[in-house]
């Protein structure tokens, strides 16, 4: 199978409920995750919720990092869609689990623009 891209979708919960409502957190992590994973940063957009909650995008040169929590149940769905091979996106899902102290958490991983040959 040769695909454009992989993508990975995560469930991190029983994370620590201050850091998921915590922007500057957030931001700093995503962006480490990214780099970590040697992804070439773009750019980044992040929201504050009130009362609570952040969503933020890292946009890399190889596709993005994205993250949307609900403190007040300990949880945060992320997703990291790298595209080529230079960037190792499991990485980065490694470095947000840590970051969070998600508990419990999956990564489902889809490989997106399969191309027969």
């Amino acid at each position: 199978m040769n695909a454009l891209g992989k993508h990975l979708l995560l469930e991190l919960k029983d994370c620590d409920k201050e850091m998921l409502n915590d922007l500057s957190f957030l931001k700093d992590s995503l962006l480490a995750a990214a780099t970590e994973a040697g992804a070439v940063v773009l750019g980044e957009s992040f929201h504050q919720f009130n009362p609570q909650g952040v969503s933020g995008v890292v946009i890399i040169a190889e596709s993005h990092l994205f993250i949307h929590t609900w403190p007040e149940y300990g949880y945060a769905a992320a997703d990291i869609f790298t595209c080529g091979n230079s960037v190792k996106p499991q990485k980065a899902a490694e470095i947000l689990v840590e970051k969070l102290g998600s508990k419990s958490h999956s990564i489902m991983e889809i490989q997106r623009g399969v191309l027969d040959t």
